[in-house]
């Protein structure tokens, strides 16, 4: 990146109709996490899209939701909840064909206790490898059609390659690569993993995505940018060096901080 990046943001559609302006203003990365809940996925959310159609009128920067993921794993080897996860998947990427959204984040699979026990059972990467493809096969070719990318974000990742590895064995340009932040800062605070920088430097130009929230290492925080000890500095030094244009999503519990938090980063020269 040869100038200094302009910072979107993950909101619901209420909080598109606060922050249009700041939205609009600089045509930045919109996430919006509306189609999250199974009950929302599951029932009539034409409305709801078309809201979101009416809402981003004229709007230029990139779109992109938030896949379901509550109770959901990507891995289950249970044909059944695997069948379920499928469909859920499924139906996130269908909302995307109907509102424009050219990227879906879907949550890793990987947890601390995987990064302990892959080695200690015969074939346990092959099998969760396995599982995933057969869970989000038809997720990826309907991605495929529309143009759309599933971006892989770490929740308790404690190995910041094996998630890079798991999107490069779809072999899709559909499947790409997510870094959370605090979730990194999280595995690197509380189970040993390296800092949110090598993170970036591990994903390098498979990342396509990145969720920027503030944290204290113990747990997943979503405060608002500066008001955690995320070494930001070291973070976009890392973004700098890619040629991918990842998006760079601030997600934090206080929406009404979005504005502030990019104003923090505008304030260290490092993003606006």
């Amino acid at each position: 990146m040869t100038s200094l990046p302009v910072l979107g943001a993950a909101m619901t559609l209420d909080d598109v109709e606060i922050h249009r302006d700041w939205l609009f203003e600089r045509q930045r990365d919109l996430e919006l996490q509306s189609f999250v809940d199974a009950r929302v996925l599951n029932g009539d959310w034409t409305p709801l899209a078309a809201r979101a159609r009416k809402l981003l009128d004229g709007h230029r920067g990139r779109l992109g939701i938030h896949g379901p993921f509550w109770g959901l794993t990507i891995a289950s080897r249970d044909p059944d909840v695997r069948d379920v996860v499928s469909r859920r998947h499924v139906q996130g990427i269908e909302v995307c064909a109907a509102i424009g959204a050219t990227q879906m984040v879907v949550h890793s699979p990987y947890t601390t206790w995987s990064y302990n026990n892959l080695d200690n059972n015969p074939s346990d990467r092959e099998k969760i490898i396995e599982c995933c493809h057969l869970t989000l096969r038809d997720a990826v070719k309907r991605a495929e059609d529309i143009g759309c990318t599933m971006v892989i974000e770490n929740i308790e990742d404690k190995d910041p390659y094996i998630r890079v590895g798991l999107a490069d064995s779809f072999g899709s340009a559909a499947v790409a690569v997510s870094i959370d932040t605090g979730h990194a800062y999280y595995a690197h605070g509380s189970t040993g993993a390296p800092p949110v920088d090598y993170y970036v430097h591990a994903a390098g130009n498979r990342l396509q995505h990145v969720h920027l929230q503030d944290g204290d290492g113990y747990a997943d925080r979503h405060w608002s940018l500066g008001e955690g000890t995320i070494r930001w500095r070291a973070v976009f030094a890392a973004l700098a060096k890619l040629e991918s244009n990842p998006r760079l999503i601030i997600e934090i519990k206080d929406k009404a901080k979005i504005p502030a938090s990019a104003a923090y980063l505008a304030s260290l020269g490092i993003a606006e």
